[in-house]
């Protein structure tokens, strides 16, 4: 029997107890961990996860946690999974004190929707290990808190664990989250897997454990913005007809591409390992065509390009054959290439090495850790070799930031950039090259969601939106900010008619801090109006100019030292939280793996309020400022423009610039000096 959603809200079910059904073989599950705890951690470890029940309970918890601890790595307590259709509810059915805690649970529970999880079961959202909580006790606890909090309380999170509500005032967050701060020295992958398994830390990942993801969308817009730049700076076009773009993963975010290529009107071919990601994209009308036969795919491109037709087409297997095939053709089948499996999780399902079927990987994986972990470089050197070959042909090849080229350096591939800087390696990231100079005109990936959970409202926001953006164009923009503005202006545009929305009704759109503003304030007075019906969350995915900072992703081109100084993500996190963010996160790990990176995110509920207006302009304003200050500060021209021209129109704002150095000769005239 379904449950309803006061009674999700109620705390912990414990009279009766839920009866035990174990893990749901109808929806995908994450790949087994192996922690290797000791026994006197496996004890801790089933102490920790029961400290969340009263004693009575205890003899019957205690023997299922410690058989899911030994068979999975992990106590997730499948027992509490809730007999609910989790997806997003309409805001006003949640109940509440606030509709600010209720927008909140709106949130986490479309993070958790089958549709929009990559595990539902297991609380992951995307990239094989993107925690929401680690344990299902975690999340009745939270809808319990989040449907008793006021205004004059504050929810903090730790690594997934309810703190509680601690008094506070209507002026703070309602939700401070933390995930995975762990101490430098310990921040391995093996103290995580350790850590994780004991349940006291958690790898949120970026907009999982934030409570922000919006499904699938995000990345399609990302990845659309990416591949059109890629056409521009590589190709010097605008128009992809005809050219083909070969990478692989449609699974969490990554299944996106397909989606993208269409948008952008490329061929895109994406290799999936998982016949169940392929299915559920081809279903879902993402992807085109699917085939198991490597002839089958030469043979559709080469009639695709021919024709210039518009495709993605899912190759079933692994994307080292699919690349090693193209390289033996003899010809340049390939025009754009990169890949996006989870590299960052690399031995625990982010990565599926060639010699291994898929059933055979997972077995591996934790049966023999060791040789898996041959396997996977083994075949990342493999990988390497045939996009090496391909390159020299005029292929061009970007890191999509998942931590892939870093993985295949760590196994030894044929990476190395003669005299690179230690971020960079034969093949650019995507930020080196396509996104960053984006990132420091202030342009990132700016969200909204529309809590009615009513498909009219999310069209009326797309309508202000376009027509914010049209506006300040015709107020007059550089060049480079007008092309930006125009291919986010076709993209909300055209939006709709693509079905981006998977779970939650919202949007996505890159604009710079005049855009983001302008758009919030007019979403914020249509909800005052009643135009649109209920308020609306706006956020960011943290892969933007302040929220991260990310040596081998988001700050791999900042040049002057400072790529693995974490200072911007934290103050973003702590500067957000006093300017009107609703919730705030900070985590330890993003989409290039545990101990890589370090981001923040939040979120701000516009509910037509005098107040939500003012936290929109005084926290977005700092939200974007932030990272265009320090790209600025490291020697970014793009960015010392676009903060010379805030100061400008904002006298309140007063950055520290940096002087040129215009005769380079002087360093190398003092080093020689004794």
């Amino acid at each position: 029997m379904m449950i309803s959603l006061q009674e999700l809200c109620s705390g912990i079910p414990l009279h009766p107890l839920p009866q035990n059904r174990g893990r749901d073989e109808g929806v995908p599950h994450s790949p087994v961990r192996t922690p290797q705890l000791s026994a006197q951690e496996e004890k801790l470890a089933l102490e920790n996860s029961l400290r969340y029940f009263p004693h009575e309970h205890h003899s019957t918890l205690a023997p299922e946690f410690a058989e899911e601890l030994r068979r999975f790595g992990h106590i997730y307590m499948y027992r509490f999974c809730p007999r609910i259709h989790m997806r997003a509810y309409p805001i006003n059915e949640y109940p509440c004190k606030t509709k600010k805690a209720a927008a909140i649970m709106h949130m986490i529970m479309n993070n958790l929707d089958p549709l929009v999880a990559q595990f539902p079961q297991e609380l992951v959202t995307y990239g094989g290990n993107g925690q929401v909580f680690s344990n299902w006790a975690q999340f009745w606890l939270v809808m319990h808190y989040l449907s008793e909090m006021t205004e004059d309380q504050t929810l903090v999170m730790y690594s997934g664990h309810p703190l509680g509500l601690f008094p506070s005032h209507p002026g703070a967050p309602r939700v401070v989250i933390t995930n995975g701060m762990v101490i430098p020295n310990y921040s391995s992958r093996k103290d995580y897997e350790k850590m994780f398994a004991l349940g006291v830390t958690m790898y949120g990942q970026m907009t999982a454990g934030s409570y922000c993801y919006i499904g699938p969308q995000g990345i399609v817009h990302g990845t659309v913005l990416t591949v059109l730049n890629a056409g521009r700076r590589y190709l010097g076009l605008d128009d992809l007809a005809g050219k083909v773009f070969v990478t692989s993963g449609l699974g969490g975010m990554s299944g996106a591409q397909a989606k993208a290529a269409t948008i952008v009107g490329c061929i895109g071919v994406i290799a999936e390992v998982d016949e169940s990601a392929l299915v559920k994209r081809h279903q879902q009308g993402w992807l085109m065509e699917i085939t198991t036969s490597l002839d089958e795919c030469v043979h559709r491109i080469r009639k695709a390009r021919k024709d210039k037709e518009t495709l993605s087409l899912g190759y079933h297997g692994n994307i080292v054959d699919l690349w090693q095939e193209y390289e033996k053709t003899g010809e340049l089948l390939v025009d754009l290439g990169s890949d996006q499996t989870s590299c960052h999780n690399p031995f625990s399902g982010g990565y599926y090495p060639l010699q291994l079927s898929f059933s055979e990987a997972n077995q591996m994986m934790c049966s023999d850790p060791q040789t898996f972990r041959q396997l996977v470089h083994e075949s990342l050197r493999r990988q390497i070799s045939a996009i090496n070959k391909l390159s020299d042909k005029g292929m061009f090849f970007w890191d999509y930031g998942n931590a892939f080229l870093l993985e295949a350096q760590r196994a030894g591939a044929d990476v190395e950039l003669k005299g690179g800087r230690g971020t960079e390696f034969r093949y650019p990231s995507y930020v080196q090259h396509i996104m960053g100079d984006i990132f420091s005109l202030g342009f990132g990936p700016f969200r909204w969601v529309c809590t009615s959970a009513d498909p009219s409202d999310l069209a009326v926001t797309d309508h202000i939106a376009g027509s914010v953006l049209e506006d300040i164009i015709a107020q007059g923009v550089s060049d480079a900010v007008r092309k930006q503005y125009s291919d986010n202006i076709r993209w909300i545009r055209e939006a709709g008619r693509h079905k981006l929305v998977v779970g939650s009704q919202a949007r996505i759109l890159y604009s710079d801090q005049k855009g983001r503003i302008s758009i919030a304030v007019s979403i914020n007075r249509a909800v005052a109006t009643g135009q649109v019906k209920a308020p609306v969350v706006i956020s960011r995915d943290h892969h933007d100019v302040s929220g991260t900072d990310s040596p081998y992703r988001e700050t791999s081109n900042v040049y002057d030292g400072s790529a693995y100084c974490a200072d911007m993500a934290v103050q973003n996190f702590v500067g957000d939280s006093f300017r009107g963010a609703t919730w705030v996160a900070l985590h330890n790990g993003g989409g290039v793996g545990w101990g890589e990176v370090i981001n923040g995110g939040f979120g701000l509920v516009l509910d037509g309020s005098p107040e939500a207006e003012q936290n929109a302009k005084t926290m977005l304003s700092w939200d974007v400022s932030n990272g265009v200050a320090r790209r600025c500060w490291s020697g970014n021209r793009n960015a010392y423009d676009t903060i010379t021209r805030t100061m400008e129109e904002d006298r309140s704002l007063r950055v520290t610039l940096p002087y040129e150095i215009r005769d380079r000769s002087v360093l190398d005239v003092a080093l020689r000096e004794k």
